[in-house]
């Protein structure tokens, strides 16, 4: 009995320290097993959010990256050098403002160094906690089983509340630092408080019976206090997004709820202006979404005629024209938003040539196959980029070629066994010490 309660309070420690330590997992596991979004409207938005104030916290460019979770909850998190945020919490944000103070708030914790600092915390709370353990067997092998369970469930809780108290101490310190970066910027730091504001109207805070001290995070109505003291006394709290930005922020919104909810959602969060840039363009995509692309498309040309510098309502237009068969149309569309596009993004790249090995054409063969290495090059983190160059790779009789971009996209999908399989086949058609050749040798050493 005494083994079983024991087994259970060490089990309980293990289960505590991976909830305590969740927003920081290890980046090796970070995109293994997370729902990752990929869309080039979204993460152009993402990265103007960011970029001030990555520059003002004395990051480099591409120093941290981003990446974008297919969740509905409001939240963001950040691991070693990367930063996640959830589709949802763009969605439910009214302003630019409120996901600028999250970023804020996100790169407080990384130039405060808190997971490192939070490690060294988890490491003295294990020595602390098995000190308890062995004192509560010590006490149950002198036959006192009450006392020896009472030792360990109290060194269990002292653990719990000593790291939970840590994290909200670095909450309020990512915080202030948000506050800072923010005022650095030139920006407002109300968007920080507002997103406090709906945090506090979560029944779980809301509800008064919350313990203050057995959660990670301040509760909201403390940070709101704190934060407004600060934020309030900056010249720029007041200041407000740019019209095209916040356009740009309502964009995003309708997308991401055209995909999550489909065209009610999207009315709902619409309904005062549905036929407004926004409402239009997610009314356009939930047909396009319900495999009807032909009554989406005249709400994306209207849409084009509107904005025609906007390469991403030419995307949409190539999407909803690949889908209805019509692959020539389709690689014109996306041609007009590679053009339009500044970041030379590599997604709109693979649209492209993917569009092109649709027309089955083969003189757009070779054009596809240019256009696919350019894509899966600037975004080597697209695993239909590469299983589209290994078709093209194939119908081009380059089986080797074929065979080595099946490997990066099985890899890319998380598929180890067979990316292993495909570059054992293809790396002895390939010049030893090659780029291509060291690439694949990293797939097969992966793991070993």
């Amino acid at each position: 009995m005494i083994k079983n309660q024991l087994l259970k309070h060490v089990m309980l420690m293990v289960a505590l320290f991976a909830f305590v330590i969740n927003p920081f997992i290890s980046s090796a596991h970070a995109q293994r097993g997370l729902p990752l979004v990929r869309d080039a409207e979204i993460e152009a938005l993402i990265q103007d959010y960011t970029a001030p104030i990555f520059k003002v916290a004395g990051l480099n460019r591409g120093g941290v990256e981003v990446f974008l979770l297919n969740r509905n909850e409001f939240n963001a998190f950040v691991t070693g050098t990367r930063m996640f945020i959830n589709t949802g919490a763009i969605m439910q944000a009214e302003t630019p403002n409120e996901i600028i103070g999250v970023f804020a708030h996100e790169t407080g914790h990384i130039v405060g160094g808190h997971l490192v600092r939070l490690r060294d915390r988890l490491e003295k709370a294990k020595i602390l906690s098995v000190l308890g353990l062995l004192a509560g067997a010590g006490a149950a092998a002198a036959g006192s089983a009450e006392g020896g369970a009472a030792i360990i469930s109290g060194s269990a809780a002292i653990g719990q509340r000593s790291l939970l108290a840590y994290q909200r101490e670095e909450e309020l310190a990512a915080d202030r630092a948000g506050v800072t970066l923010l005022n650095k910027t030139g920006q407002s730091s109300r968007g920080m408080i507002k997103t406090f504001e709906r945090l506090g109207k979560n029944p779980l805070f809301s509800s008064g019976r919350l313990d203050p001290y057995a959660i990670s995070h301040p509760v909201p109505r403390d940070r709101i206090a704190l934060l407004s003291e600060v934020a309030k006394k900056s010249p720029h709290f007041n200041k407000k997004d740019s019209d095209s930005l916040q356009l740009r922020h309502e964009l995003a919104r309708a997308k991401i709820a055209a995909y999550a909810g489909g065209a009610g959602l999207v009315r709902n969060i619409f309904r005062k202006n549905l036929n407004g840039t926004a409402g239009t363009y997610g009314i356009a995509i939930s047909h396009f979404l319900n495999g009807v692309p032909r009554r989406g498309l005249p709400m994306i040309d209207k849409l084009v005629k509107k904005m025609p510098n906007y390469p991403y309502f030419h995307e949409m237009k190539g999407e909803m024209l690949l889908r209805s068969g019509k692959a020539t149309q389709a690689a014109a569309a996306f041609q007009k938003a590679v053009n339009l596009d500044k970041r030379q993004n590599g997604l709109l790249r693979i649209q492209l040539g993917h569009a092109l090995l649709e027309t089955k054409s083969k003189k757009n063969l070779a054009a596809a196959i240019k256009i696919l290495k350019q894509g899966t090059s600037r975004d080597p983190y697209s695993s239909a980029g590469y299983g589209y160059l290994a078709r093209a790779y194939g119908i081009n009789g380059q089986q080797t070629l074929a065979l080595a971009a099946s490997a990066e996209a099985r890899f890319l999908q998380g598929n180890i066994k067979d990316a292993k399989q495909f570059a054992l086949r293809a790396q002895p058609q390939l010049k030893k010490g090659s780029p291509q050749w060291l690439r694949l040798q990293d797939i097969i050493e992966f793991g070993s």
